[in-house]
Formats: structure tokens, sequence, C-alpha cells
């Protein structure tokens, strides 16, 4: 996350004052207060052909996968947003679409808005993504943290066995910046 230690406006140096209840930075000179909200990003449990859909960002050291991601951008609703990321990242297209819930993600300031998308199409990923598989419902291992708890959630939902696994370090893996693996 971004620390702000100048006012964006006329460069004077920021004061932590309370405002809305918390400390935040804030312009003496009354330009600005940083609010610090979090992003929201949408993911996607892909369920295609019977099996889930894992995808490995570019990015990302060879055998991690995670759910499909994305942030939500202005005008859309998370719906549309889910929609677009799928079908910008995969070429799938959304034949169900439900909310598995709404996870925070606290280390990135994020928030995700987590569904489960019944997909049709052929798999065909954009650049973003190296490669993806698909995995038996029984056989996913959600990690511990925000997508992997909705990967559980849901699971749980169906009446499956829950095992989480542990993923490296943060330190210690490159983390995408569209939110994937979160």
């Amino acid at each position: 996350m971004t620390t702000w230690t100048y006012c964006p406006e006329c460069a004077t140096p920021l004061e932590s004052r309370e405002s809305g209840g918390r400390l935040r930075p804030v312009c003496p000179n009354g330009h600005f207060t940083r609010w610090d909200n979090p992003l929201p990003v949408l993911a996607a449990l892909v369920e295609y052909e019977g099996r889930i859909l894992l995808a490995r960002n570019a990015a990302w050291t060879n055998g991690l996968f995670a759910l499909i991601t994305g942030f939500l951008e202005s005008g859309e609703t998370p719906e549309q947003g889910m929609a677009r990321e799928l079908k910008e990242e995969t070429d799938l297209d959304v034949e169900r679409m439900t909310l598995i819930g709404v996870y925070e993600f606290l280390r990135k300031n994020e928030v995700i808005i987590a569904y489960h998308v019944e997909a049709v199409g052929t798999i065909a990923l954009n650049d973003e993504l190296a490669e993806f598989r698909l995995v038996a419902p029984h056989r996913l291992r959600p990690w511990r943290a925000g997508t992997g708890y909705a990967m559980a959630d849901w699971m749980r939902a169906r009446g499956l066995d829950v095992e989480f696994i542990d993923l490296p370090a943060p330190a210690t893996r490159p983390l995408a910046t569209d939110g994937t693996l979160t």
C-alpha cells in the first residue's frame, strides 16, 4: 500500500488527524484526506464441464494456480465485471453466476467479491495467464487467504471436505497485480 506523506494538490506535508472516526493523513490546508478505502476485486470459481478451472498468472512461479480474478471497473456491476474478466482472460461466457461471498484481503487492502460461475465456450487464455488446469471439485485444496476462503465456502456448501494447503510466504512468491491468488 502507498504511504502518503504530502498533499497531492499543494505538496504540504500531511498531518495525522481524526477524520470520520479514524486517524488519517490530512492536508492542513484542507485540500486532501487519504481515506484508504479498499479496492474491490472480483473472483470466480469457474465450473467448466463439471470441473473447476484454475489458472496460473504468467508472472508467477510454476505450480501456483488460482481462481480467475480482476478489478471492478467504473460503471459496471460486480456481475458485469466478473463476466468481462472471465471473457477477457479465458474467452469463456457465463451461463450462470451466483455469489459465494465477500472476503477481506487486508494485506493488499482489497475486498474480494467471489462468485461461482458456470461457464461455457472454448478456453483460450489471454497473455496474462500462462496455463490452466481443470480440477475435480473434491480435489480442490484452498489456501488460507482471500479467494481460498471463498473456495472453501463453496466446497462446504456442496458437502465436500475442505483440506487447506499452505502456500509459500508472500515475500518468497510473486503476487500478481490483478488480485489473483488472493
